[in-house]
């Protein structure tokens, strides 16, 4: 399998997994709903995801 075939099948599992989480904590949604409505107080979540999508991306690197 290539790498392009791996990411877009990579992309459609986290998409259905998800969706599936959604259908099984609808209340979940709800909670997504209100904090992207006041993002005065998750305003740490978002920190923590961009931090967390940062190392993603500095660790990927191959340091030589």
């Amino acid at each position: 399998m290539n790498p392009l075939a791996r990411r877009k099948l990579g992309l459609l599992f986290s998409l259905g997994l998800i969706l599936i989480l959604i259908m099984l904590f609808p209340r979940t949604l709800v909670w997504l709903e209100v904090a992207a409505r006041e993002l005065r107080y998750v305003w740490w979540l978002i920190a923590i995801l961009a931090v967390g999508v940062w190392m993603i991306f500095y660790f990927r690197k191959k340091h030589d």
